[in-house]
C-alpha cells in the first residue's frame, strides 16, 4: 500500500503477533506472509490459539477488513457469518432482518422472498419471525443469521465461531447444511472453530495459525493432533519444579509423573505396547489416607478412564489402601495393557486426594502422550484389568 506515493512505514515497524509477549511497538502483524489456496468444494478448517488471526484472516477473505498489503482472488460470491448478529437491526423484527441481511449479503428481494419460508423453517425461530430481534437471545440471532447465509447459496460460505452458542441440535443441523452445500452442491466452505469435533466431522483439511502466521497444512486428524500439541514441553516426564499444580494439598506432594514402557520414558507409544504411568509424591505428615488416581483423557479433553484407589476392586488392588500412611515417599503404577487404547494422542490428570475430605493435590492435564499404529496386524485386546498398584519408597 502507497501513501503519496511512499511505502507505508508501519510495514516496517509491526511485531509479531504473540499476546503472550510484551512488545515494544504498538503495532503488530495480525496476519504476515499468508499464502493460501483454497480449491472449489473444498472445506477448510482453521484452527489456532486465541489471539491467532483467524478471525482477521476471515475478515479479510469476506472484505470486511482490507489487507495492508498483498492480495485476494476468489470467484463467485462469498457468503460470510463471522459475528452474532452481524447485519441485524434490534428494533426489527426476525422476517424483516431477513430482507436486510439478505440484501447486505446480496440477495435480491425476489430471491429472499422465493427463499424465505426456507429460512424460517431452517431457523427455527418461527413462532417469533414477526418479534424484533432485540429479545431475540444469542443463540436464536445466530439461528436466524445461519439460515440466511446458508441459503444465500454463496460458491464460498465463510464461518467463523459463531455455531459455539447455538444449541447441540442447532450445531448438528449446522454442520450437515455445510456438508450438504460443499459435498453436494460443490460449494467452498473455510470453517473457524474450537470444537475440535466439529472440525473433525466437517473438514477434510485444515491449518493450524499461530501468531498471525500458518504453521502447517494437512489432514484434520494430524493438524489437530499438532493443534492439541501444542505447548507442550514434558518428553513423558515432569519433575519437582515443571509440575504445576491446579490445586495443592499441605499433607502431600508429586515428586514425578511419568509415562514408561519397557523401562523407557517416552511420550510416544506402539498401540501393543504396555504402558505404566508412574506417580511418585511425598507425604508430609503421619496418620493421613491418601488415595491416588489418574484421569485419561481424549485429544478433545474428554475423560474416557477415571482409575479408582482400588477399593471397588475392579481397577487393580491397592494394598495400602484404607491405610494411615507415615511420612515418606511412594510410588503409585498404573499399568495400561496393550491394544487397549487407539492411535491419538492423550492426556493424563493425576490426583491425590485424601480421603473422607476435599483436600487433594491436582495436576491438571499433566502429560500428553501419542499412541500410533506399528502396522501389525492389531492383537485382539487380552481384556485385562487397569491395575494400580502403590508401594512405599522410603
Amino acid at each position: 500500500m502507497n501513501i503519496r506515493g511512499k511505502e507505508d512505514p508501519y510495514l516496517r515497524i509491526g511485531e509479531t503477533n504473540d499476546r503472550s509477549t510484551k512488545g515494544e511497538s504498538e503495532y503488530i502483524w495480525a496476519l504476515k506472509d499468508i499464502n493460501l489456496e483454497v480449491m472449489p468444494g473444498e472445506v477448510l478448517g482453521i484452527i489456532g490459539k486465541n489471539g491467532a488471526g483467524k478471525s482477521t484472516l476471515l475478515k479479510i477473505l469476506s472484505k470486511v477488513t482490507g489487507p495492508t498489503t498483498g492480495s485476494i482472488h476468489y470467484n463467485g460470491r462469498i457468503g460470510s457469518l463471522l459475528e452474532v448478529g452481524t447485519g441485524f437491526h434490534g428494533e426489527m423484527t426476525g422476517r424483516e432482518n431477513i430482507f436486510l441481511n439478505g440484501a447486505i449479503l446480496g440477495m435480491t428481494k425476489a430471491e429472499i422472498r422465493k427463499k424465505l419460508d426456507e429460512i424460517i423453517d431452517f431457523s427455527g425461530c418461527e413462532r417469533y419471525i414477526d418479534t424484533p430481534v432485540k429479545r431475540y437471545s444469542s443463540g436464536m440471532m445466530v439461528r436466524l443469521g445461519f439460515a440466511v447465509a446458508a441459503h444465500l447459496e454463496p460458491e464460498i460460505l465463510v464461518v467463523d465461531e459463531v455455531l459455539a452458542v447455538g444449541d447441540a441440535e442447532f450445531q448438528k443441523k449446522a454442520v450437515g447444511k455445510m456438508q450438504d452445500v460443499s459435498k453436494n452442491e460443490g460449494r467452498t466452505v473455510l470453517f473457524v472453530s474450537h470444537n475440535m469435533a466439529a472440525v473433525t466431522n466437517l473438514c477434510e483439511n485444515s491449518i493450524i495459525l499461530k501468531n498471525g502466521s500458518i504453521l502447517n497444512r494437512g489432514p484434520t486428524r494430524n493438524i489437530i493432533e499438532q493443534y492439541i500439541s501444542l505447548g507442550n514441553k514434558n518428553s513423558g516426564e515432569i519433575l519437582g519444579d515443571e509440575i504445576r499444580y491446579r490445586e495443592k494439598c499441605k499433607q502431600v506432594s508429586f515428586n514425578a509423573i511419568r509415562l514408561v514402557s519397557k523401562n523407557i520414558v517416552s511420550d510416544s507409544f506402539g498401540i501393543g505396547e504396555e504402558i505404566q504411568i508412574e506417580l511418585e509424591y511425598t507425604v508430609d505428615v503421619d496418620g493421613v489416607f491418601i488415595a491416588p488416581a489418574i484421569h485419561l483423557l481424549d485429544n478433545f479433553g474428554t475423560c474416557i478412564l477415571a482409575t479408582g484407589n482400588g477399593h471397588s476392586g475392579n481397577i487393580g488392588i491397592d494394598p495400602l489402601y484404607g491405610k494411615p500412611l507415615k511420612k515418606g515417599l511412594y510410588k503409585t503404577v498404573c499399568t495400561i495393557p496393550p491394544n487397549f487404547l487407539n492411535d491419538k494422542t492423550y492426556k493424563i490428570s493425576a490426583i491425590l486426594m485424601e480421603e473422607n475430605s476435599s483436600n487433594r493435590a491436582y495436576v491438571e492435564e499433566a502429560i500428553t502422550f501419542n499412541i500410533y499404529e506399528t502396522g501389525e496386524m492389531r492383537k485382539e485386546y487380552p481384556g485385562d484389568w487397569i491395575r494400580q498398584i502403590r508401594t512405599k519408597m522410603s
